[in-house]
């Protein structure tokens, strides 16, 4: 029996390929809520959705066949829109347009209280089913492989006590690295660095809880890699998604580098702590103390908005917090690396902050799943008694 889709503004966003993925040539029907249109239509406005919002409007504009639920009796307005607009649109087209039957009208939608809201009216829901083989591949997959697993490139095993490291020169991994004077504190941290330092690997997802160490591992191995212009890398490409946590800031006052200061000082705050520990005059334009600046030649950190179009070539590229990215947003990213690059991809999937995506369907647990297997990628989850202090400690210990 044809079934007729309802698709709200969550599942969009997560994925736009939903439309062509549900529809399943011309099997079923695409509907979407005006109440969505509308919800789309604002959230354009915020920069880090703006491109994903962009393409389903391409999507929806392009085809034809795509059914907007609007309900006439109603006056629409921007300060009405949210699930309860939409539940609306949905119950008003369920009883006037269908005689009451629900059998064959399903919801879609990858918000979980949302799918409960119309549980209890009666409205058949589900999970867009495209998220799920995505949900659990970078908790499954360690970086580890037991003595009964198969062998994955670039993936390690325990043999004696030791880690043996399966890459294209296969080794036990028995020194330790120290990049940029860095010591590892744990043998998983010492493993990671073994990853991102590979020549032979070209992108790593390095997964841990907080105060790990993946973001100042990675910063000690790119500027080792760009100083000391190994493998030809030249320059260093700092990318984070600008979510905020809790309350929203607002429009921030000054140009783009001041917006953006709020968003990347932790960064430079880690990075000016390797210059401490080892000088790297050469990622700044300006060493006198308290005015340091870095050089945009050796090092820029731009928010992901700014990277479509551009071609990155010759240079280490770290992409942190990818657990909120979508997987739109991530393929943007991954689609601008050209040749001789080398991409650090960072993030706890247990701290997701974007309002459309969960520890299962966000960019980074896509990119473990996909890349999984191939000769040029690594990864590990970090783990370990150490982390960044015992407060951190303490509250990862009680799960608070």
């Amino acid at each position: 029996m044809k079934k007729s889709y309802i698709l709200d503004t969550s599942v969009l966003i997560d994925n736009p390929d939903c439309i062509e993925i549900l529809r399943n040539g011309d099997e079923n029907e695409i509907l979407i809520p005006y109440s969505v249109i509308l919800e789309l239509d604002k959230l354009k406005r915020k920069s880090d959705l703006s491109f994903i919002i962009s393409d389903i409007g391409a999507k929806i504009e392009s085809d034809e066949n795509i059914n907007i639920i609007k309900n006439d009796n109603f006056e629409y307005s921007e300060d009405k829109l949210g699930d309860e607009a939409i539940l609306r649109d949905i119950k008003s087209f369920i009883e006037n347009k269908s005689n009451g039957v629900q059998d064959s009208h399903i919801v879609v939608s990858n918000d979980r209280f949302f799918r409960i809201r119309l549980g209890i009216e009666g409205v058949q829901a589900q999970e867009l089913k495209n998220s799920l083989p995505f949900m659990t591949e970078a908790q499954v997959y360690t970086g580890f492989i037991s003595e009964d697993e198969e062998k994955v490139p670039n993936c390690f095993e325990w043999i004696d006590g030791k880690p043996f490291f399966h890459s294209s020169t296969p080794r036990c991994v028995d020194h330790e690295n120290k990049p940029w004077g860095v010591t590892p504190r744990t043998v998983y941290q010492n493993l990671a660095i073994e990853l991102m330092l590979e020549p032979d690997i070209d992108i790593v997802t390095v997964i841990s809880q907080a105060g790990y160490g993946k973001t100042f591992l990675a910063l000690a191995c790119a500027i080792d890699l760009v100083i000391m212009n190994k493998q030809n890398y030249e320059k260093l490409y700092i990318v984070k998604p600008n979510v905020e946590i809790g309350e929203k800031l607002g429009f921030l006052p000054g140009e783009v580098d001041e917006k953006l200061n709020p968003y990347f000082k932790p960064i430079e705050e880690l990075i000016l702590k390797l210059h401490d520990k080892r000088p790297a005059n050469r990622f700044f334009m300006e060493t006198t103390p308290g005015k340091f600046k870095l050089d945009p030649k050796k090092c820029e950190i731009l928010p992901i908005n700014f990277l479509r179009g551009m071609n990155l070539e010759n240079c280490v590229v770290i992409i942190d917090e990818a657990q909120n990215l979508t997987r739109l947003q991530t393929r943007t990213l991954l689609t601008r690396m050209g040749h001789d690059v080398k991409c650090f991809v960072l993030g706890d999937i247990n701290q997701v902050d974007h309002p459309y995506l969960n520890r299962y369907n966000n960019g980074l647990n896509w990119i473990v799943k996909k890349f999984k297997g191939f000769h040029n990628y690594g990864h590990i989850v970090l783990k370990g008694a150490k982390s960044r202090g015992p407060i951190t400690d303490m509250t990862l210990s009680t799960n608070l």
